[in-house]
């Protein structure tokens, strides 16, 4: 089988295509046809070596994928060969032909729902879905700004806050990447390509400022997400590329608070929480996945490079 290698940390084209011997499921793990897998920015920090934690050299990239069950282990019970599913997270890697998970770490994909969506699915809708209801606490009525609204975590977090009653006031740097987020149900968008663009959310609160902020890019935003924020307000670091100078004052005179989202920290009853949360939603069509580019697998190189450039417009999606 194919599969994507990565034998020393560095810049996109350390990745590259190779043969891998097929694998054989374990007990309690599941093997799956790869159709589709998701391309993260933390698969680029992990192959970049910034981040924090490294796998042991050589690996395959990537934890988000769909395909199909082609073979299970001993003690499997929720699973079943033949089964459509998601996968959050592998054992393997999710760039390459098949993967290696355990039983855990397959869900339901609903018929209604393509491979590419499925890959869409894991760490943009869990991070979202966490970012505002289990981290933030997000109630209906409530007013929040999703600061990058057109990437996977920005989609998913716009559509799930509307579906809860949310207003939705969504940023996009493009006209493109605006009408989409108005698409998946924003009340109103702002331009983040402008510095002031954060000025436009007086007229739109009545000048009390936003309950709650998702934010992906803190180290360029968070100054001004803090000036933004409603008295008692809530910011949630979703991503970060590095260091920000801010003034606490800001958040002392809010009395405000500010939050990180960290999928690994989730606690196991949280994350099944959240499983149901968004089977429920892709089953009965609320959560509808974006793919804005399918790039084969042998061009991972390519889709790290525009995952990195921004202007970010859905998911992008490897093609095996």
């Amino acid at each position: 089988m194919k599969a994507i290698r990565v034998r020393e940390f560095g810049q996109p084209e350390v990745m590259k295509l190779e043969d891998v011997p097929d694998f054989t499921p374990g007990p309690k793990q599941v093997l799956v046809k790869v159709k589709a897998a998701g391309v993260n920015p933390v698969d680029a920090y992990v192959r970049s070596g910034s981040y924090a934690r490294k796998p042991a050299l050589p690996y395959t990239p990537g934890s988000d994928a769909a395909g199909i069950i082609e073979g299970i282990g001993a003690g499997v019970t929720k699973a079943a060969v033949g089964e459509r599913v998601y996968i959050s997270g592998t054992s393997t890697g999710a760039y390459a032909e098949k993967a290696l998970c355990e039983e855990s770490q397959v869900h339901r994909l609903p018929d209604g729902v393509t491979f590419l969506q499925g890959a869409a699915v894991n760490i943009p809708y869990a991070t979202a879905y966490r970012a505002l209801f289990q981290v933030a606490k997000a109630a209906p009525g409530e007013t929040v700004l999703v600061h990058g609204a057109t990437g996977g975590v920005g989609v998913a977090a716009v559509q799930l806050a509307r579906a809860a009653g949310l207003v939705v006031i969504g940023t996009g740097g493009t006209e493109r990447g605006r009408e989409l987020v108005m698409r998946q149900g924003a009340h109103y968008t702002l331009d983040h390509g402008k510095g002031d663009h954060l000025e436009g959310l007086g007229p739109l609160t009545g000048g009390r400022g936003v309950d709650i902020i998702v934010e992906m890019l803190a180290s360029v935003n968070l100054d001004m997400d803090l000036k933004a924020l409603a008295l008692k307000g809530r910011l949630v670091v979703v991503g970060s590329r590095g260091r920000i100078e801010i003034d606490p004052r800001d958040i002392m005179s809010r009395e405000a608070i500010v939050l990180g989202v960290l999928l690994f920290k989730m606690p196991e009853r949280e994350e099944a929480t959240l499983r149901a949360a968004l089977s429920a939603g892709l089953a009965n069509g609320t959560l509808r996945p974006v793919v804005g580019q399918e790039i084969p697998l042998a061009a991972a190189a390519e889709a790290h490079r525009r995952l990195m450039a921004g202007g970010a417009y859905g998911k992008i999606v490897l093609v095996p």
